[in-house]
């Protein structure tokens, strides 16, 4: 659904909210630039040449240097996508239960459905991962090899995964001994409240993924893991067999950007700035024109606001006449595994709306337009047939 969705963003007039895509012309297109031309000029044989399957030195000792990682346990891979599908090779064999959250990000359910994983979703709230609910299925008999989260500003919800669940869900992997995979594309785009403990810092069981695709560029598509001593070799062995390696340019451009301080600094201040307004903007925008038929929770960083037609409305009817419209979004729907209450109420009635991507006027206009064509789907809740309706008046 939101690869066709992708399709249709360089339609003239479209308005989307569904890509999960940096803004534009926040792309540090000058800094990359001037790595490149570094680079080449002071390392360019090694950018150019075949390189070691784990990834440059370079870009691992500054991934390791923020994760609080040794060298020896990070993995450079191309995108985070990746390093998800490495997991599944090397930790989940066919018939293998994989928990994930509902709702949940659909690039980790397409990979583990991939690796012939029995998905077991477990409900996210505002809160997110209800590990209360995990532990009495766990209680009950539940073994999986793999408990998969987003668990800062989650992917579709936003949410953040509380203190004392992250110290429930690692006491649970120590106690169960299954393996979480801490997928973390969104944590340097807070723009409100402190930095939570990484679920990394509470247990040794954990599989910690970041990517510069949210921060410098999705087109580098570098990302990297920071797994288990006992893990890492059998991710490289993967790898090996996928890519050989991820191209040694663009891990020394990042590693290039990531090692400037003040550069990073600044420019991560900017996207987060430029965030917070451009999701202010669009949930009051949407408060504004769909009044008590939404429900929003207010977003405190990340890219994404998620929000709940209250009087039912069904998203993926909603979403072929807001095409129509020349606005697009994902229904909640693409989410999960199957449609059933999730996050608020039932997932189908849900709308992931991205705010990174368009400015804030253009984020009003989609507001309108979505109230628009909402206002002709809204489900009938007068008990009436049309015909009925007609005849009373």
């Amino acid at each position: 659904m939101i690869r066709d969705l992708l399709r249709l963003v360089d339609r003239p007039g479209m308005l989307s909210l569904a890509g999960g895509l940096p803004a534009p012309e926040l792309l540090p297109v000058a800094r990359i630039d001037q790595a490149s031309r570094r680079v080449l000029a002071e390392s360019g044989a090694r950018a150019l040449q075949y390189a070691p399957t784990e990834g440059m030195d370079e870009l691992r000792s500054r991934v390791g240097a923020d994760l609080q990682a040794p060298l020896d346990n990070i993995i450079i891979t191309t995108g985070s996508q990746q390093a998800i599908d490495l997991l599944s090779r090397c930790l989940v064999d066919p018939g293998d239960v994989v928990v994930v959250e509902s709702p949940g990000y659909l690039g980790a359910l397409q990979a583990f459905i991939a690796a012939d994983a029995d998905l077991h979703a477990v409900p996210a709230d505002g809160d997110g991962l209800c590990t209360e609910a995990l532990e009495s299925q766990l209680r009950a008999g539940l073994r999986p090899r793999l408990v998969y989260v987003v668990a800062t500003f989650q992917n579709p919800s936003g949410a953040t995964l509380s203190p004392d669940r992250r110290r429930h869900l690692a006491a649970l992997a120590e106690e169960f001994g299954f393996v979480i995979v801490e997928d973390d594309p969104y944590g340097e785009l807070r723009f409100r409240g402190d930095r939570p403990t990484r679920l990394r810092e509470l247990t040794d069981r954990v599989v910690t993924l970041g990517t510069a695709s949210k921060t410098i560029a999705p087109g580098l598509r570098v990302g990297w893991a920071a797994a288990p001593g006992w893990l890492q070799p059998a991710l490289v062995r993967a790898k090996q067999a996928t890519d050989l390696h991820t191209s040694p340019l663009t891990q020394l451009i990042v590693a290039d950007i990531l090692t400037d301080h003040t550069f990073m600094a600044a420019h991560l201040s900017t996207v987060r700035s430029t965030y917070q307004r451009r999701a202010e903007t669009l949930v009051a925008a949407l408060r504004s024109e769909l009044g008590t038929r939404i429900e929003v929770a207010d977003p405190t960083g990340g890219m994404f606001a998620w929000v709940h037609f209250v009087d039912g409305t069904d998203t993926s009817e909603l979403l072929v006449a807001a095409l129509a419209a020349n606005v697009a979004f994902v229904p909640g729907s693409a989410f999960v595994t199957s449609v059933k209450a999730g996050f608020g109420g039932p997932v189908s009635s849900h709308v992931r709306a991205c705010f990174a991507t368009l400015d804030e006027e253009a984020l009003t206009e989609a507001a309108r337009r979505l109230a628009t064509v909402s206002s002709r789907q809204a489900p009938d809740r007068s008990g009436l047939a049309p015909t009925d309706r007609a005849v009373r008046g």
